[in-house]
């Protein structure tokens, strides 16, 4: 601890770094405990404060979402925040337009439906420039936080992310996200590219700007079978974690626990706990004794 009593980024020091060892893989005092949701309508001050702007407006707004991140903490003894945000602002910053459609959800009004629909996507070197109202965001939460719990970053997994733009917002089936992976496989796995390369600088950034630990989410994992899954997410999902990590170390960044959380993804919790990450979540159709005993040895 520096004698002013911030970190080497200038960060208030951490005070309560129990989820931090347990991300490591130290042994803690106690299990630390964090949130899927943490920041939602559960609360009457999150729906205040949502209120105020569309969804999307509140995302841009570094001093909106710090408040939603820090609300929960206001309540309960949690042991981590995460930055309130959504995975589709990487979509929005490789140029398609989404937009947040009270009662149905995400909705994109040109989704991708052709091979060459892919030439209106920006360049993803240039996706972390158009995101820096997040890094903003985690920054001033860093700060208000004032060294309180850890702040985790994330994002969304490329398939997860693909499925949303070809879709054109939610769906129970993937029907459409599903078809490109059987007949436009070259398309298919070119998009998933432009989406890894858009995430790796996105979650360094997020890492530069002030979060101490990231989150990869592959929500729609359960959509694919274990060859699909193998083929279209696993390679993806590897890359993000071997590439985020390469390049904290060529930043001088330190390095940060990562988590891959893929729902539904039980068929694949061996790959996954070889993917690189320090962290495999389960969701809730999995035992974590049965989880951990299928894991030993494997991680």
């Amino acid at each position: 601890m520096e004698a002013n009593g911030l970190g080497s980024q200038g960060f208030p020091e951490l005070k309560n770094d129990t989820f931090l060892r347990a991300a490591w893989g130290e042994d803690t005092d106690y299990t630390p405990v964090w949130c899927m949701r943490q920041a939602g309508r559960y609360l009457p001050e999150f729906r205040e404060t949502r209120a105020a702007q569309d969804f999307f407006s509140t995302c841009r707004s570094p001093e909106a979402c710090c408040e939603l991140t820090l609300q929960p903490l206001r309540r309960f003894p949690l042991d981590a925040a995460i930055i309130f945000s959504d995975i589709l602002v990487v979509p929005q910053a490789l140029g398609m337009e989404v937009t947040m459609v009270p009662g149905k959800g995400p909705s994109f009004p040109e989704p991708l439906r052709e091979d060459r629909d892919l030439e209106r996507l920006r360049d993803p070197a240039a996706v972390a420039s158009e995101l820096g109202y997040v890094f903003q965001a985690i920054t001033l939460t860093r700060q208000q936080l004032a060294g309180r719990v850890p702040l985790i970053g994330f994002a969304g997994a490329p398939w997860t992310l693909m499925t949303y733009m070809v879709e054109g917002g939610s769906s129970s089936t993937m029907a459409q996200a599903k078809r490109w992976l059987y007949q436009r496989p070259q398309a298919s796995h070119q998009l998933l590219r432009i989406l890894t390369d858009a995430l790796v600088p996105y979650l360094v950034g997020q890492v530069a700007a002030g979060a101490q630990a990231l989150q990869l989410f592959e929500s729609h994992a359960g959509h694919l079978g274990p060859q699909l899954f193998n083929k279209f997410a696993l390679p993806y999902i590897r890359d993000v974690a071997k590439r985020v990590k390469a390049r904290l170390q060529e930043s001088g960044l330190a390095p940060v626990p990562m988590i891959i959380f893929a729902k539904d993804g039980h068929f694949a919790l061996e790959e996954l706990a070889q993917a690189g990450y320090e962290v495999v979540g389960l969701d809730w159709t999995v035992a974590p004794e049965k989880a951990r005993r299928r894991l030993d040895g494997w991680c």
